[in-house]
């Protein structure tokens, strides 16, 4: 039987970067930060039996890029296909690998007990974990079949944390603008308070793992996600996405953070 530090970490990468990504938000339930924070608990609390256990985890859990809902060309004309293809298999791809790599050498650092190899590895799997998760969520929350308003219990939780739908996406758009340099524009819910916020987060930060909110709604502002068609002009960029969200997606992330 496996030591229960095992187990909490085998469930803590599981949980918290593949189920993260899909439909099912509730699951998201510890951030990027949680994963190291059990991984490093499991090595102190357990003997060596631990070593072996890791090292099947590391060989039989290796992430993998989602295949997208939809065709690079679907979006268009508001996001052309080759930003698409190349945001996908390119930029997500690179997340995925890295990710790989990185856990593989943190799950070696663990089992040699070699914290300053650990602590060195935590800013690149925040990085490239991070990576994964946003951009899984991210092409979810698209959809050539997008646009308009959400309804029923989302729209009507809009309305009462935002005043009103267009009073929501003027914040989120201007937030998302905001953003200096690389980042992300996000709606959440605080599952504390029962509420809506957005949230921006930089480069490849986790929502829930830096804000502790969970994430329904994200968009990329990293210049990758629009700069071979929008050029440097973030709010023609911003303008355009808000037609081919899909808001099936989001409310079905926010039905699931209520349960």
């Amino acid at each position: 039987m496996e030591d229960g530090g095992v187990l909490a970490a085998r469930r803590g990468v599981r949980i918290c970067v593949r189920r993260a990504v899909g439909a099912e938000p509730a699951a998201l339930r510890r951030g990027l930060a949680a994963v190291l924070t059990m991984l490093s608990r499991a090595a102190r609390s357990t003997s060596r039996t631990l070593v072996p256990a890791l090292g099947s985890l590391g060989s039989r859990q290796k992430h993998s890029l989602p295949d997208l809902p939809y065709d690079y060309g679907a979006l268009e004309p508001h996001i052309n296909a080759q930003i698409m293809q190349l945001h996908h298999s390119k930029h997500h791809a690179t997340y995925v690998n890295n990710l790989n790599a990185i856990e593989e050498k943190y799950l070696e650092a663990l089992e040699k007990g070699d914290i300053t190899a650990q602590v060195a590895l935590q800013p690149g799997l925040k990085f490239n974990g991070g990576g994964h998760i946003n951009h899984s969520i991210f092409w979810t929350n698209l959809s050539p079949k997008g646009g308009g308003e959400p309804k029923g219990e989302l729209l009507e939780a809009i309305k009462r944390d935002f005043g009103s739908f267009e009073k929501f996406k003027e914040k989120l758009t201007t937030v998302s603008v905001g953003v200096q340099g690389s980042g992300w524009g996000w709606l959440g819910f605080n599952k504390e308070q029962g509420r809506l916020q957005i949230a921006a987060c930089s480069n490849q930060d986790p929502l829930q793992g830096t804000t502790g909110l969970i994430p329904l709604l994200g968009i990329d502002v990293w210049e990758h996600a629009y700069y071979l068609q929008y050029k440097n002009v973030r709010p023609d960029y911003l303008k355009a996405i808000w037609n081919v969200i899909n808001w099936e997606n989001v409310t079905e992330r926010y039905m699931a953070c209520k349960k």
